[in-house]
């Protein structure tokens, strides 16, 4: 940290030095204005947020919250990154991943300011390894790396790609990019193991030649595709790398050798602090197996980050170019060495020319206007980062013994563990999607019944069969087909009439509530005319506590003798009398909105 020199010039000189507790103090009496019996102590927990993990995120962090020193960048513990000069030389590395052999697709992209290509090849892709030649006609081999995503097919994928390198003339030391062998992670996918000794044997034959190119990737999202949390990922992929190691070192590499032969793939989310500290926590974990394994100056962590398809949605999803555009500035503040932008229609299948512009765009627009690069570990020296980045890298450093103590990787994925481990992580995250607590916009907040859908070419079938793969819009996807098929059937979709009572001023918040959480699920709120014109046998009752306590009951009374069914209320459960179901912030919405599409015989 660079020191400033004593000029003699303090602007706070003439005001005292608040403490922490003067702070606390402050923040209870605020809390105590609007209701809340705190202590000065508990004023500070009570603002807090609780993440996965066990960790917290507190309202106020001062040097008082200190973390180790993560070094210089490039230097043990690479907590600053894996490289003196980070990602200044030019930016990160552009890299967009390809699952159709679309060979003018793949020329579009390096043409536009991609730098590498990404091949799912074989199983669960559209491009066969016999295609890869074709694929790849015209791509100047020396200039763009190709990482291989072969599964079980790595090894002839592998075969086919220095195949090309040789007939191209392209030297083997100008040979970039990965090979992809990743058995683990295949089997995390799919359930189905494959030799793990013949991969190792290929990356020991072929180190030494082709020093450029890596053979092995340690690909974490499985672990985050299924639902596992920040430290579970982690904690996945580190006893993953040290899996790899303990083969590679079998074959005959040498640990410095076998860690050259690793990269990491991490998923980058739209909770852009969480994924700055994992990157970092990333690079200080795998540091510390360098430096267990004898090879200190190894741990320099190559780092592959992809935005997070479990956070992508199927409705309105051109809000995905703003949650993608988050978490690549996410994953180029953390000190990735390679992102790729999964484009906006990712999730509805095979993506345009025009979704595969703006997600390789995202990066072009931070690397070359925002500049984004050109400050290295921009986020080092906040308390709250370095703070998060320690304690989320002691949870994945507990959860990664566990798995050690468990046999290993291989033994924790076959005995179940991993999984059981993980689905617990998104059960619990689930009820708070379910609550509204964790809002997805424009699905479970802010609908748009009338959105005109976006449809896509099918993508290939991914790979299944392992962990499962999920997705947070999945419980309120599932209503608003119901609602669909409804509205495909009969012409129309699922009512609910709202009733607002007393003036504008008391019904206006409930009423938009009420009509955001209905159209979360596919039913239509009606607000206009009387309730016997508007086609619903459901009615919600809108306005403030009140105005309840003076018309609820009249009202019920005249909306049961008009035909209702069934009465909600927007608001805290009350001694309102013949109200059936009370919704309000924080209520389960799932659980309303689907016994809701059940008595309206919704299928």
């Amino acid at each position: 940290m660079t020191v400033l020199p004593d000029d003699g010039l303090s602007l706070a000189a003439e005001f005292p030095d608040p403490t922490h507790e003067q702070w606390q103090h402050l923040v209870a009496g605020v809390l105590r204005k609007s209701g809340a019996e705190v202590s000065d102590a508990e004023a500070e927990h009570k603002l807090s947020t609780a993440l996965e993990d066990g960790l917290r995120t507190r309202p106020l962090y001062t040097a008082r919250d200190t973390a180790p020193d993560p070094g210089p960048p490039g230097f043990a513990p690479f907590v600053r990154g894996g490289r003196a000069e980070g990602n200044t030389g030019g930016g990160w590395d552009v890299r967009q991943r390809h699952t159709t052999a679309d060979a003018s697709t793949v020329l579009a992209d390096l043409e536009n300011g991609v730098t590498s290509l990404w091949l799912a090849v074989g199983e669960g892709s559209g491009i066969e390894v016999a295609a890869l030649g074709s694929v790849l006609d015209g791509v100047h081999l020396d200039l763009a790396p190709v990482i291989l995503d072969a599964g079980a097919e790595t090894g002839p994928a592998a075969r086919r790609l220095l195949g090309l390198y040789e007939e191209r003339g392209v030297a083997a030391d100008a040979v970039r990019g990965n090979l992809g062998a990743d058995p683990l992670g295949h089997e995390a996918r799919t359930g189905r193991p494959y030799d793990f000794a013949a991969a190792a044997e290929e990356v020991r034959l072929r180190a030494d030649r082709y020093p450029g190119l890596r053979a092995m990737t340690v690909d974490a999202l499985p672990y985050h595709e299924a639902g596992g949390s920040a430290a579970q990922e982690l904690g996945c992929a580190l006893a993953t790398g040290v899996a790899y190691l303990r083969e590679l070192t079998g074959a005959g590499l040498s640990v410095e050798q076998a860690c050259a032969q690793l990269e990491f793939r991490y998923a980058a989310t739209a909770d852009q602090f969480l994924t700055v500290a994992k990157l970092r926590a990333a690079r200080r974990l795998w540091a510390r197996v360098a430096e267990v394994s004898g090879a200190p100056r190894a741990g320099a962590q190559l780092q592959h980050a992809v935005t997070s398809p479990v956070m992508m949605t199927r409705r309105d999803p051109y809000v995905n170019m703003l949650r993608t555009t988050v978490a690549a500035l996410a994953a180029g503040v953390g000190g990735a060495d390679a992102v790729t932008v999964l484009p906006f229609d990712h999730s509805l299948g095979s993506p345009d020319a025009f979704a595969r512009r703006i997600a390789r765009n995202t990066s072009t627009i931070l690397i070359e206007e925002s500049h984004l690069s050109r400050v290295i570990d921009p986020a080092g020296g906040s308390w709250y980062v370095e703070r998060l980045t320690d304690e989320l890298a002691h949870s994945a450093w507990e959860f990664f013994q566990g798995i050690e103590r468990a046999g290993g990787q291989g033994a924790a994925l076959r005995s179940g563990a991993i999984g059981e481990r993980v689905a617990e992580t998104w059960a619990a995250r689930s009820v708070k999607l379910a609550k509204r607590r964790e809002p997805v916009t424009g699905v479970s907040e802010f609908p748009h019944l009338a959105e005109k859908p976006v449809v896509r070419a099918p993508a290939p079938e991914p790979l299944s069969g392992g962990l499962p793969r999920v997705r947070r819009d999945e419980a309120f996807e599932a209503l608003r087909a119901r609602s669909d098929a409804h509205l495909a059937a009969t012409g129309a979709r699922p009512r609910v009439y709202l009733a607002a009572l007393g003036p504008a001023a008391a019904h206006t918040a409930r009423l938009s509530f009420a009509a955001n959480l209905f159209q979360a699920g596919g039913i239509e709120p009606v607000t206009e005319g009387p309730f016997e014109e508007s086609g619903a046998a459901e009615v919600c009752l809108c306005s403030s506590d009140a105005v309840y306590e003076e018309q609820a009951g009249a009202a019920v009374q005249r909306l049961r003798a008009a035909g209702a069914g069934h009465v909600f209320l927007a608001g805290r459960p009350g001694a309102y009398p013949g109200v059936d179901t009370h919704v309000f912030a924080g209520c389960d919405a799932v659980s309303v909105l689907t016994a809701t599409l059940d008595r309206m015989g919704v299928s």
